[in-house]
């Protein structure tokens, strides 16, 4: 997010007696990423002392009007994460590894493995401490052969980002029951809204003629706002019955990739014909292209777990947030969608079409 003021709501009114204590020592990896910067800018309103750990080369500007102490250095540095870690209450462990053609796969474990161990080990040392938050996602379910999927369903991660989520996650509930420490673990689905850039590239593909769709799935996906969703993780830090629990974190129902993108062409005014392609072909080239370009140090234009979204099913069943935390999202998939497809218009992303285009 680039806004000084985002707009979104903080926890809702509905859940003022489950608040983070004021003045309440925090530490947010992730923070200058799409999820972190919001979670970062609801806990300073919410009078939380917040500290952040991010790279050298991150870009803080988005939050230099909040008051956050910075620990800059990787999330997987033992130093950087003792120094972060010391003293704090929560933790709300929200950084991740994406595909970037300068990484090689080991980066992931590093991200998503090994600073877990390294916050969870030294968050042992503080005598005060409340509650490690620890975003995972949905992903590591893989494919949902049979829909819809509750906390419960096996894990089957389908990529090295995926595998890695799942190894962090596994590791950390195994660990924590044994040391004493208090956890809670939210799998958000695909997450979306103002300043997303992850989703734009279906947005735009909703916003042409034809919709491409490679695969014969339905393509079932589950969506969770940004604003919801970080006010479930900060829920999650404090409600009594989210204690060493796992939650799917996404709205109640799901949607068809096509039922997404006419969501968004109808807010742009487009309508689109559907054209079905066989997936097979385009893994293959999506498996060169990703060789070549890690080769050449360049970001490939498609690769392996882009295409996965177009060819796995993922739909769940969120009952557990609604009845253990009693979490009601704040926005249908449809306002979501709407509110997020006027942003990139805004802010020239994506274009509406004239009347006399319609």
């Amino acid at each position: 997010m680039t806004q000084q003021s985002t707009g979104f709501a903080d926890l809702p009114e509905r859940h003022n007696k489950f608040q983070l204590p004021p003045g309440a020592r925090v530490l947010v990896t992730g923070a200058t990423g799409f999820t972190g910067s919001l979670l970062a800018r609801k806990l300073v309103n919410a009078g939380a002392d917040v500290r952040a750990i991010a790279r050298e080369s991150s870009n803080t500007d988005a939050l230099g009007d909040l008051k956050i102490d910075w620990h800059r250095g990787q999330v997987y540095d033992e130093k950087v994460v003792a120094g972060a870690a010391k003293d704090v209450q929560y933790v709300f462990h929200v950084a991740a590894a994406y595909r970037e053609a300068k990484y090689g796969d080991e980066i992931y474990g590093r991200v998503h493995v090994e600073s877990t161990r390294l916050l969870a080990n030294a968050v042992l040392k503080n005598k005060d401490f409340r509650r490690f938050v620890h975003v995972s996602t949905v992903g590591v379910h893989g494919h949902i052969a049979s829909p819809p999927a509750d906390e419960n369903y096996p894990l089957d991660p389908g990529d090295i980002y995926q595998q890695t989520k799942a190894e962090a996650e596994l590791w950390l509930r195994k660990f924590a029951p044994e040391h004493k420490l208090p956890f809670a673990v939210i799998r958000p689905a695909a997450i979306y809204g103002p300043g997303d850039t992850r989703l734009l590239k279906f947005f735009r593909m909703a916003s042409r003629r034809f919709l491409f769709l490679p695969g014969t799935k339905r393509g079932l996906y589950h969506l969770v706002h940004v604003d919801d969703l970080t006010s479930v993780i900060m829920l999650a830090a404090v409600h009594p019955a989210a204690l060493n629990e796992v939650f799917i974190c996404g709205n109640p129902d799901c949607m068809t990739l096509e039922e997404i993108a006419k969501v968004v062409a109808g807010e742009l005014g487009n309508r689109f014909t559907v054209v079905r392609l066989p997936a097979a072909p385009f893994f293959v080239v999506a498996d060169t292209c990703e060789f070549i370009c890690r080769k050449l140090g360049i970001e490939p234009p498609i690769h392996r777990r882009r295409l996965a979204f177009f060819t796995k099913d993922r739909s769940f069943n969120t009952a557990k947030l609604r009845e253990k935390l009693g979490y009601t999202m704040r926005y249908t998939n449809e306002q979501g969608l709407r509110e997020t497809t006027r942003w990139y218009c805004k802010h020239g992303l994506l274009r509406a079409r004239k009347p006399a285009d319609k």
